[in-house]
C-alpha cells in the first residue's frame, strides 16, 4: 500500500468512526457486573438508605395514626405533631439529598441494561424523587393553614397561614395520595433493586451499597 493509499484508508476510517459515534450505533460491551468505579458516593449511598427506612416508618406511621391515637381521644394530638416533626426533620434531610445529587453526577447504568429499560429506572427515579418531596412539602404547608399549626417536638411554631380548613384539606389530601403512589413506586423499587441483586447480578445493587467498598469489590482486604 502507498502512503497516499494508507492516508486515504485513515481518513476513511476516521470518518466512519466518527459517523458511528455521531448515529449513536457503538454502544458499551454488555457486562455483567458494572465496573468497580461505577458507584455512587459514600454519602448518596448512606443518604439512600437512611432516608428510606426512615420515609417506610414515617409511611407506616402515618397510616396507622388512627390505630395509635384514634380521633377525638387526649393522645391524638401529641402523635400528630410527633408525625409533624419526624417530617420536618426528614424534609430537611430530603433538601440535602437531592442538593447532593444535583452536585454529583450519578454513575451511567450499565451496558446490560437496553435503552428501554434506563428509560423505565430513571423515570421511576424521577417519580420516587417527586413524591419525596411533595409528601412532606404538603404535610407541611396543610399544616400552616391550620389554627393549631406545628408543636415540633413540643416547641408550638406559629402557623403563617389564616385558619383555612379548604386548603387545609387540599394539602392534606395531596398528602395522603402522594404516599400511596410512594408506596407503590417504593415496591416498585424494590421489586427492581432485587432482581438486580438476585437475577441479574450486574453490579446495579452493589453500587448503592455504603458498606461495601471499592477495595472489597477489587478483591482486597
Amino acid at each position: 500500500m502507498s502512503a497516499s493509499d494508507g492516508r486515504a484508508f485513515g481518513r476513511a476510517t476516521s470518518t466512519a468512526t466518527a459517523d458511528t459515534v455521531l448515529r449513536g450505533d457503538e454502544r458499551p460491551a454488555r457486562s455483567s457486573h458494572a465496573p468497580t468505579d461505577a458507584r455512587y458516593t459514600r454519602v448518596a449511598a448512606w443518604l439512600h438508605w437512611l432516608i428510606g427506612i426512615a420515609l417506610f416508618g414515617q409511611i407506616a406511621f402515618g397510616f396507622l395514626l388512627d390505630e395509635i391515637a384514634p380521633r377525638g381521644t387526649p393522645a391524638r394530638a401529641g402523635v400528630i405533631n410527633l408525625h409533624k416533626s419526624i417530617g420536618m426533620v426528614l424534609g430537611v434531610l430530603i433538601v440535602a439529598r437531592i442538593a447532593w445529587r444535583l452536585a454529583h453526577v450519578p454513575p451511567a447504568w450499565p451496558g446490560s441494561m437496553s435503552a428501554a429499560q434506563q428509560r423505565a429506572a430513571a423515570l421511576g427515579h424521577r417519580a420516587l424523587y417527586a413524591c419525596m418531596a411533595l409528601m412532606p412539602l404538603a404535610g407541611y404547608v396543610g399544616s400552616n393553614f391550620s389554627k393549631h399549626g406545628i408543636r415540633f417536638f413540643g416547641t408550638p411554631l406559629a402557623p403563617w397561614g389564616p385558619d383555612w380548613p379548604a386548603a387545609y384539606s387540599s394539602f392534606v389530601g395531596v398528602h395522603v395520595a402522594t404516599a400511596f403512589l410512594f408506596v407503590a413506586l417504593i415496591a416498585g423499587h424494590v421489586a427492581m433493586a432485587l432482581r438486580h441483586a438476585l437475577v441479574e447480578r450486574d453490579g446495579v445493587f452493589s453500587r448503592i451499597v455504603p458498606w461495601q467498598s471499592t477495595r472489597q469489590k477489587q478483591g482486597h482486604p
